[in-house]
């Protein structure tokens, strides 16, 4: 994985997993993680965030039935094909997504204004 590095904020209120699911869920969706490149073994990035491995399997689940990573004996966990849309996302698929994104952006220590700036910016990408 040649992607951005995973950080895990232990004083957060979101879960060790939840963090490196979605940072991982992000990277994938947005292009930065490529289809079929592979990602760490799971005790690999434990050892590098300092987790236990149930954490970041935990985390690989999650996407893998979210279908965004596959596992194969011997291949490793590898970035999947995304899929297609079939659909435009709901409104309240949006308002979702969009709480998550502003509850780990708190976390993390931003105000409104960052937030909202942050939105503005990768609009515009």
């Amino acid at each position: 994985m040649n992607a951005p590095a995973i950080r895990v904020d232990t004083a957060s209120p979101v879960p060790p997993y939840e963090q490196i699911r979605a940072q991982l869920a992000t990277l994938i969706t947005t292009g930065r993680l490529r289809e079929e490149e592979r990602l760490p073994t799971v005790r690999q990035l434990a050892a590098d965030l300092g987790l236990a491995a149930g954490t970041v399997a935990r985390a690989y689940r999650e996407l893998e039935t979210a279908s965004l990573i596959r596992t194969r004996r011997g291949a490793g966990t590898r970035v999947a094909p995304l899929p297609t849309p079939a659909r435009t996302p709901t409104a309240a698929q949006l308002a979702e997504l969009a709480s998550r994104f502003v509850a780990e952006a708190r976390s993390l220590g931003a105000d409104r204004e960052t937030v909202q700036q942050a939105v503005r910016d990768a609009l515009h990408d």
